[in-house]
């Protein structure tokens, strides 16, 4: 008799294989040593369409709506009905007298394995494995800890509850607004409060009118110093005359104080997606693409995680984890062991924070691909970091009184780099030029600045400034809004704060790409999230409860608290169902939105075929001359794992070629960066790759 064990992925399978001796090579599973093992790919199993429930709903008719299921059904994906079939035979096989899930322990993974369970109507009894890393020693460790999948049934329902309610939102919301406005208009519980974050930050951008501003500077024993900022020219330029008659200041303070910086906490997936984003300039997609891939390699833990600390059975292997990371990089400089300050058992959940493996010591680093080289670099940093004593540095004021008016300079010194060397080792940092500056100037004379002394205040000026909006958002700053939104209107004690989860966010950030609500601009170190008109027109015409971030919010610390056996699922799907109904019932069409619907074509480039303008349209991007065509349908970029955005358009259209990094080959998992290559032949658009070796 067999236990049939169910990954994830078949990457994910093998490692359990191997460590279980289920070597044996089947038709879409392994078997060995008592064990059958197979795998999902992705969601085999998916929430019906709409038309699947009625016929009529094949059409989107508004008076159709809502569309609310009384009884839920599921439709086996048709790209994987063949491993489908190959887990609904392996579970009625009388060889198979029980399972284990070994899905990724988490809310997604739970679902992705109990839908099959369900689907192939089998009711053999499961355990579960749950595990933090694919370490052969965690497996193995995994294993001889199964738990009862039942103590998983709350996590499944909380799963379950995100499915439907993302259904109900979505299916429903799209529906009444692209019938209501005569073109398609997504929309979705997590994506369009995001969207409409951007929006709004875009609106305050655009709104903004700068202010005059003016300071007055003096140069004090060879160091400027700057006065508080003054708002009005007369009163500004009064303040200068009065510094130049004065022509002496007096010292009124010098103090130096030492301020000390924290090591930083260790990475839990948002922290690393939004540090990635601003030093790499990775989006945080490339991230976590990165970071599973690096998981399913067994280099690092477990990258799904909102944890940012380890538990205390952890603690006693923390020391020779740091002593083998550090012999890795090459780090020979003092490496505390402060172990304690990454370790809080309140503070995990279902997974610790990301740390590296023991297997990092032994891996080939450089035959690893290049962005996965960064994240492991960025993991392994963080970690000694963590465990590092805090960062000292001496800072020092001067305030100058001047005609009565304060005028203050300031200077900052390392005394202990401590935590901050190991970054700086192994990932790089800014080196301080030997310089003749302000604050180079302030160190060396701290003995001539005394307090009470009178000195020439020299080169009296006053300079004019200009206020300045808030930023565009980025990868980073997004997913700390996302993190955080509506936290200051939530409850104290609330478990989840924000929209979304580490898990689903950058899912939700690329998918507003994909499909052109949102466009990404700027250069790789800094690329801003812009949304388009298309975008900003639908969260103009979108009501409060669907854009709302608070009302997210609380739907994902619902969520959680049903995965904590809290809260009612029923309760919950009844009260997104309401909202729905009552949204579709009271809506009114916004006045003279075909207006604001009416898309804007922006040139985009010129045509390779007959040098006119070629314009993004929804399908496409197109030549006005018909001559040329590249679709965003694209089965070449599709079987990169990538989509064929605006941006990759312009850069294919200008230079014919663009680099790309992430690609992931569809029959490896593996991750890999290439060229593309495009030529064009009687408007049609060939594609071809070229690598780093040529070829």
């Amino acid at each position: 008799m067999y236990k049939l064990v169910i990954a994830e992925k078949p990457s994910v399978a093998q490692s359990i294989a191997k460590v279980i001796g289920a070597t044996n090579r089947q038709d879409g599973y392994l078997e060995g040593n008592g064990y059958l093992v197979s795998w999902c790919v992705g969601h085999l199993v998916e929430l019906a369409e709409p038309e699947f429930y009625d016929e009529k709903y094949s059409k989107w008719r508004y008076e159709d709506l809502p569309i609310l299921p009384e009884q839920w059904e599921y439709q086996v994906s048709e790209a994987t009905r063949k491993q489908f079939k190959i887990l609904k035979d392996l579970m009625k096989s009388s060889d198979v007298e029980s399972l284990i899930e070994a899905t990724d322990a988490g809310r997604e993974g739970e679902l992705i394995f109990r839908l099959v369970y369900h689907q192939a109507g089998c009711k053999k009894p499961f355990e579960r494995l749950w595990i933090s890393s694919m370490e052969d020693k965690a497996i193995e460790e995994g294993f001889a800890n199964l738990k009862p999948g039942t103590e998983y049934d709350a996590l499944y329902e909380a799963a379950i509850c995100r499915e439907r309610a993302d259904w109900i939102v979505g299916m429903n919301a799209t529906r009444l607004f692209s019938t209501l406005y005569g073109q398609t208009l997504n929309v979705g519980r997590v994506m369009t409060p995001t969207l409409a974050m951007l929006v709004t930050r875009e609106a305050e951008i655009s709104g903004f009118k700068p202010e005059l501003f003016y300071t007055i500077a003096i140069t004090v024993g060879g160091v400027k110093a700057t006065g508080e900022r003054i708002m009005d020219k007369n009163e500004a330029m009064a303040v200068l005359q009065k510094v130049k008659d004065a022509e002496k200041a007096v010292i009124r303070k010098n103090r130096t104080t030492e301020k000390q910086e924290k090591a930083p906490q260790l990475y839990d997936l948002t922290n690393l997606q939004r540090e990635a984003n601003k030093l790499m300039g990775f989006t945080a997609q490339q991230t976590l693409d990165y970071a599973q891939s690096l998981y399913e390699k067994k280099l690092i833990t477990y990258p799904r995680t909102d944890s940012r600390f380890l538990t205390e059975d952890m603690e006693a292997s923390l020391p020779a984890l740091a002593t083998k990371m550090a012999d890795k990089f090459g780090y020979h400089g003092a490496l505390p062991m402060n172990c304690r300050q990454v370790i809080n058992n309140k503070k995990v959940t279902d997974h610790h924070a990301i740390i590296p493996t023991v297997n990092v010591h032994e891996v080939a680093f450089g035959e690893l691909p290049s962005g996965e080289q960064k994240i492991l670099s960025m993991v392994v940093a963080r970690l000694l970091a963590g465990i590092g004593e805090p960062h000292v540095i001496a800072e020092t004021e001067l305030e100058f009184d001047c005609a009565g008016y304060p005028f203050k300079a300031k200077a900052k010194q390392v005394v202990k780099n401590s935590w901050k060397d190991v970054v700086e080792w192994i990932l790089g940092g800014k080196k301080k030029k030997d310089g003749d500056s302000d604050e180079d100037k302030i160190l060396q004379s701290l003995d001539f600045f005394q307090e009470g002394k009178s000195i020439p205040a020299r080169e009296p000026e006053c300079k004019e400034g200009k206020t300045s909006p808030k930023k565009h958002f980025t990868e980073d700053t997004l997913l700390s809004a996302m993190e955080h939104a509506s936290a200051d209107e939530m409850p104290e004690d609330a478990e989840h704060k924000g929209i979304g989860t580490p898990a689903t966010r950058a899912g939700v950030i690329e998918k507003l790409v994909r499909i052109g609500f949102v466009e990404r601009k700027g250069d790789k170190k800094s690329m801003s999230l812009i949304p388009t008109h298309k975008g900003t027109a639908l969260i103009t015409v979108m009501p409060e409860q669907i854009q709302s971030a608070s009302m997210t919010a609380d739907w994902e610390e619902k969520l959680i608290k049903i995965e904590r056996g809290n809260f009612s699922s029923g309760a919950f799907i009844t009260e997104i169902s309401e909202m729905i109904t009552e949204l579709v019932q009271t809506y009114k069409v916004i006045e003279d939105a075909e207006v604001l619907m009416k898309p804007v074509q922006e040139p985009m480039g010129i045509c390779p075929c007959c040098g006119k303008t070629v314009v993004e349209k929804s399908k496409g991007f197109f030549c006005e001359s018909g001559d040329f065509a590249l679709w965003k349908n694209n089965k070449f970029f599709d079987a990169l794992g990538k989509k064929l955005t605006k941006q990759i358009a312009e850069k294919l259209i200008k230079d014919g070629k663009m680099k790309l990094k992430g690609c992931k080959s569809a029959k490896t998992g593996k991750t890999y960066d290439c060229t593309v290559v495009m030529t064009v032949e009687d408007g049609r658009c060939n594609f071809r790759l070229e690598f780093d070796n040529g070829r």
